[in-house]
């Protein structure tokens, strides 16, 4: 490896290293061996692609999450394959469809889950209660102890720096 793709990936470490490793903790449901699995996994694919990193116009952090993201479904999609049921034991067609594939959804969940944490706790606060919990304005507030306005405001501010933790994490555009 030449010397300044051993100086890039020094700095990624540095850099991305530590939320990386609280990401793919997430990801797995806090089992620190699969954790330890997908970081080691994703910084290999790093170094095999250190030049596309340092080309890169969008965010580092971003394609590292991503590419953890990627090895981790591919690792629950090998997990099942390994697991299928045979022909005779597969759900009806409509049963099937209703039950869907919900890896998507669970980690759609977790990546969620980890963006509301880089938010403020007002901005959290205010985005459980009306989006998780279904409360109204007036709920929300009476609930918070804070007034509509500022349910609103807050909401408006949670939702916008929402956006900006999930595309810095690779999800969205």
């Amino acid at each position: 490896m030449p010397d300044s793709a051993a100086v890039v990936l020094k700095q990624l470490h540095d850099e991305h290293a530590a939320a990386l490793w609280g990401y793919c903790l997430s990801l797995t449901g806090r089992d620190h061996a699969r954790a330890e699995d997908i970081v080691q996994e994703t910084l290999l694919r790093a170094w095999r692609h250190h030049d596309r990193l340092e080309e890169s116009r969008g965010s580092v952090r971003a394609w590292l999450f991503t590419v953890a993201r990627n090895i981790a479904i591919d690792e629950w999609r090998t997990k099942r394959a390994q697991s299928e049921m045979p022909m005779a034991e597969v759900p009806e067609v409509g049963e099937a469809r209703s039950r869907g594939d919900q890896t998507d959804q669970l980690l759609l969940k977790w990546v969620v889950a980890d963006a509301l944490l880089a938010l403020s706790p007002d901005h959290r606060a205010v985005l459980v209660e009306c989006y998780f919990k279904g409360a109204s304005i007036a709920e929300a507030a009476h609930r918070l102890g804070i007034a509509e306005g500022t349910v609103k405001s807050r909401t408006h501010y949670a939702l916008r720096a929402l956006r900006l933790a999930l595309q810095e994490m690779g999800v969205g555009g």
